[in-house]
């Protein structure tokens, strides 16, 4: 790529990661979408829990800069970022879902990623990288070797070496790696592993960039169906064919193989069990990062077979025929909103009153039943004798109302990252006793990111409603985000 004047002014323009590092609010979009979806390895999430997200994260921001600072509600800043002029985030609906989901655009990650390099780092792995270097160099030297008495003689050298080796350990004599040597080589292939995310997201934009032309031009086609479909064969086989799209299958046909699995997965656990990786206290979703990588290759190649779909629709000769007023009127609302997709007019667009039919069958409503009322023969009914029932135990029933409990909870997470039930209780002391505090074990038992340690126990203490003392002891219960 030529980095002259008129490719920079492009870029500066056009590309979104140029859009996002000059926009007002960069550290509030840039920190969020990496604590949303890049840290925990996330590649999509609901529209609702994302705006909740979002505004937890907005609420926390203004407590600390001002209510005034960022002004506006959580959804409308999402769906800023999802607007095509700024391309920071995808907005889609998954098939058999009826609510939006959102997804980084690979620009977000290219900036994360620049910005992540900018930060001094404490240790400079070049040992491992110098290998690397070393060994791809080897395996492309071997790779175009055509004389075969120069192959024999290296796989000869690589066999002496190894027998070297295997008696050297026969005779006790085993080469371990350092601490520093194996922390390095981790951090390479923790880094290496996460880019691979990205990777698959870049690749899943350009196969959806393609599904997007093709569906451009069929709305806009006016010539022969021979013609265009020459264009689109001949284009989706230079996509499966170029190097992008063979690297993209040889990896996808690795991964797929069983026995690689489970070796990644075994060989994933032994390195995490090491003390001197232990001691760089890695993300636990490491042992886990092949799934993710299965998860974006299934995605990728769910975008390719909607664009296979989108080619079988179009030669299917029968339906074009029958459906030809159909695809006119498709054709010509497709080629109006090309037109004003630059410029959407403004206001209400069209009013739905249901997002889907109403089906009602004849046989599903039930026959008409006449009420049956009761005769009751007053003549039958005899007095009791009087006697005196206590009912002071309809009213000393005791509710705990679980959503005010939650509520604290909720006010006590958004200034910091966690809380015990003891710092909880000290803000807000027991008004109902023991039932109380059982609700609060409650909500920590269904609460996924609660911790309960019975191994370690504390006691509470509250005045009942007669002026007395009383404590418990429970186990240790911290409530998290």
């Amino acid at each position: 790529m030529q980095l002259d004047y008129l490719t920079i002014e492009l870029l500066r323009r056009e590309h979104p990661a140029w859009r996002l590092l000059v926009a007002d609010n960069a550290p509030l979009i840039v920190s969020f979408l990496h604590r949303s979806f890049i840290a925990p390895n996330l590649r999509s999430l609901p529209e609702g829990e994302l705006i909740a997200r979002l505004e937890d994260y907005l609420f926390h921001l203004r407590e600390e800069r001002g209510a005034q600072t960022f002004p506006r509600s959580a959804a409308d800043y999402l769906n800023d970022w999802a607007g095509d002029d700024k391309g920071w985030l995808r907005k889609y609906y998954p098939a058999g879902s009826d609510e939006a989901h959102f997804d980084l655009t690979p620009a977000v990650v290219r900036v994360t990623d620049w910005l992540e390099g900018l930060e001094a780092r404490q240790f400079v792995g070049t040992e491992s990288r110098l290998l690397s270097v070393f060994d791809l160099l080897e395996q492309l030297v071997q790779g175009t070797e055509t004389d075969p008495e120069a192959r024999i003689r290296d796989l000869e050298r690589r066999r002496a070496a190894i027998d070297e080796e295997i008696e050297r350990v026969r005779q006790g004599e085993l080469a371990l790696m350092d601490p520093a040597r194996i922390r390095e080589r981790f951090m390479q292939v923790e880094r290496t592993a996460r880019g691979l995310l990205g990777d698959f997201r870049q690749v899943e934009q350009n196969f959806r960039e393609l599904d997007r032309e093709v569906r451009e031009r069929i709305a806009t086609w006016e010539g022969g169906k021979a013609e265009l479909l020459d264009q689109f064969f001949g284009e989706r086989d230079e996509i499966s064919d170029s190097d992008e799209g063979r690297s993209f299958r040889a990896f996808w046909d690795f991964l797929m193989s069983p026995s690689r699995q489970e070796a990644l997965t075994a060989m994933l656990e032994h390195a995490l069990s090491l003390k001197p990786v232990a001691e760089l206290e890695p993300d636990p979703r490491i042992a886990r990062i092949h799934y993710d990588w299965l998860e974006a290759g299934e995605t990728t190649q769910r975008t390719v077979a909607r664009l296979s779909e989108q080619l079988r629709r179009y030669l299917d000769d029968q339906a074009w025929l029958e459906n030809r007023r159909i695809m006119d009127l498709i054709r010509e609302s497709e080629q109006r909103a090309l037109a004003i997709r630059d410029q959407p007019p403004r206001g209400d667009f069209m009013a739905v009153d249901e997002p889907a039919p109403r089906i009602e069958l004849t046989m599903e409503r039930p026959l008409y039943s006449p009420p049956r009322n009761p005769v009751i023969h007053s003549e039958a009914i005899e007095e009791a004798e009087q006697a005196d029932i206590a009912t002071d135990a309809l009213f000393e029933q005791t509710f705990v109302d679980r959503e005010r409990l939650r509520g604290h909870v909720r006010r006590a997470l958004q200034s910091r990252e966690q809380v015990a039930l003891t710092d909880l209780l000290a803000d807000h002391p027991l008004e109902q006793g023991l039932a109380e505090l059982v609700a609060y074990l409650g909500l920590a038992a269904d609460d996924e990111h609660a911790l309960i340690d019975e191994h370690e126990q504390g006691t509470v203490t509250w005045i009942d409603a007669e002026g007395i003392r009383r404590q418990a002891t429970v186990p240790t219960v911290i409530f998290a985000r």
